[in-house]
């Protein structure tokens, strides 16, 4: 039997480095935007760099990973 996937402990505050890291284009104005986001109960935010629209890791925590590298996934481990 597989064991359940964990969150990462800090997958709500910070993504992932391989997914979206402090040295990407507009990352300190995305993560406020999620910070945003999050506070407000929102499933996502509008990127300030590209307008799209990205998903926040608590909206992705309520659901298995999809494996389509999502910038915020808070299932990716820190290996």
């Amino acid at each position: 039997m597989t064991e359940p996937a964990k969150l990462r402990d800090d997958a709500i505050a910070r993504p992932h480095p391989d997914r979206f890291s402090p040295g990407d284009p507009g990352y300190e104005a995305s993560m406020s935007a999620h910070r945003v986001a999050v506070e407000a109960g929102q499933q996502g935010y509008l990127d300030p760099t590209t307008g799209l629209f990205v998903m926040t890791a608590t909206h992705l925590a309520d659901r298995p990973c999809c494996e389509n590298r999502c910038r915020h996934c808070p299932w990716l481990a820190d290996d």
